[in-house]
């Protein structure tokens, strides 16, 4: 899978990056048909300490997934958005196994 981090308006310190590409990694173990993944990270003009925004774009056959989350760090906003994409994930694939079941030659 390809992690592509875009950061308006400052500049990524390695270990930031480091981090973004472990956790967005993990998500491939939940999903092996990921193909690339968005990051993009702004800070908000706000007077809220909670003024970094993530948002996560995962590409995938079929609709993309996408999450975004708003927190005090980086970090924290990272970790919200793979939590969501986790959620999402889940339910893409229970619906995926239930259209196969459906399919699926009935017993009687």
């Amino acid at each position: 899978m390809q992690i592509n981090i875009q950061t308006n308006g400052f500049n990524a310190k390695a270990n930031l990056k480091v981090y973004i590409n472990e956790k967005i990694g993990k998500l491939s173990r939940y999903y092996s048909e990921i193909i690339a993944g968005k990051v993009t990270l702004r800070l908000n003009n706000s007077d809220t300490k909670e003024n970094k925004l993530c948002e996560i774009r995962l590409a995938i056959p079929g609709n993309d997934l996408m999450a975004s989350s708003h927190c005090r760090t980086f970090e924290e906003a990272v970790l919200n958005a793979v939590e969501i994409l986790q959620g999402q994930i889940r339910r893409k694939k229970a619906k995926i196994m239930g259209a196969r079941n459906d399919n699926a030659p009935q017993i009687l």
